[in-house]
């Protein structure tokens, strides 16, 4: 449970005990002494509060046990809420400080990181995703109950409204390298894209859409990416018709990570000068570490399935290598920085 919907709820709690003491003490007098609902309330508070005014009539014998009664039970109850109220406030203003100082530390460190805006079905899947490729992940939600989940798994969150230019830059916008965007709300994901577009022109954005209209309006906005849940679930459920073995086989060794063999990318980029613009060949990815190429992205987006040896790597290829976990870790080691 995290700090903002359990010190609410003890705070709540303090308030039901008043108010209970109230009712009592209203409903005692006016079945005692016959007294009026003003009457009742009026003698409530001046004895719950012991300031010693006049009472409305003078009491029987009942109503002046039912008020010694009142009195010790009132100064209980009154002094543990006061007490729970006042706890709460100075244990939440300090556990803000702890958590705002770790906060700030844990995420001044992180960069290459993904933002993820919004913990609901497609957010946790995302998470969940990127975590099994051990990437680094901040979580923006506002929801105590998303918040409560995020908190016991042990992400790293911000607590806030990712509409919002500040919590995005908290969340290290200007140091990560993607944000998926999750919202129900095609309005709400559209400013979030662009919001992190303007403040980092470098950041890879993905977007949820609702329908194909809000798709065409999100990529002539610039969005990289765009998503229709709906969609993808629809192909996956007929790719499972047509080709089951294949579809689970590519998820297994894209993502879950149950296959003795990973598919990972490369990118040419990032490998050592005297390994750019050269063939894939000359790279010697197979002999080296034992794993495939088995497909390349050209930098105008095309794909060439099965290059030979032969094929020139340029400025922007991405090469898609397969292999067993060994022998990626051989290849992270040869080709540092680029896997």
């Amino acid at each position: 449970m995290n700090e903002h919907s359990s010190l609410r709820k003890l705070n709540v709690l303090a308030f039901v005990l008043v108010f209970l003491i109230i009712v009592s003490g209203i409903t005692g007098y006016m079945l005692i002494e016959n007294f009026t609902f003003l009457e009742a309330l009026y003698m409530t508070v001046i004895t719950i509060g012991t300031v010693g005014f006049e009472e409305v009539h003078q009491l029987s014998e009942g109503g002046m046990i039912f008020t010694i009664i009142l009195i010790i039970f009132s100064l209980g109850i009154l002094a543990y809420s006061l007490s729970l109220i006042a706890g709460n406030i100075i244990e939440g203003h300090l556990s803000k400080i702890i958590f705002g100082y770790k906060e700030k530390s844990k995420l001044k460190k992180m960069e290459n990181h993904v933002i993820i805006c919004g913990f609901g079905r497609n957010g946790r899947q995302a998470v969940s995703d990127l975590k099994k490729s051990d990437q680094k992940v901040v979580i923006i939600d506002n929801q105590d109950e998303a918040l409560n989940e995020i908190d016991q798994l042990g992400y790293a969150y911000i607590y806030g409204d990712a509409t919002e230019e500040e919590i995005l830059i908290r969340a290290g916008v200007y140091k990560a390298k993607a944000l998926i965007t999750t919202f129900p709300n095609d309005a709400d994901n559209l400013y979030v894209s662009l919001t992190a577009k303007s403040l980092n022109d470098k950041i890879e954005v993905i977007s949820r859409a609702a329908s194909e209209s809000s798709d065409r309006k999100l990529r002539l906005a610039g969005i990289d990416h765009v998503i229709l849940p709906e969609q993808v679930g629809g192909t996956r459920m007929a790719m499972l018709v047509m080709h089951p073995d294949l579809v689970e086989f590519l998820q297994a060794i894209a993502i879950d990570g149950h296959d003795e063999h990973n598919l990972i990318e490369l990118e040419c980029d990032n490998l050592p000068e005297s390994m750019k613009h050269v063939s894939i060949g000359d790279l010697q990815i197979r002999k080296l570490s034992g794993a495939n190429i088995i497909g390349i992205k050209r930098e105008d987006g095309s794909f060439d399935v099965n290059p030979s040896p032969e094929t020139l790597i340029t400025a922007g290829t991405k090469l898609f290598v397969l292999g067993s976990p060994d022998q990626i870790k051989k290849m992270e080691s040869i080709y540092k920085g680029a896997v």
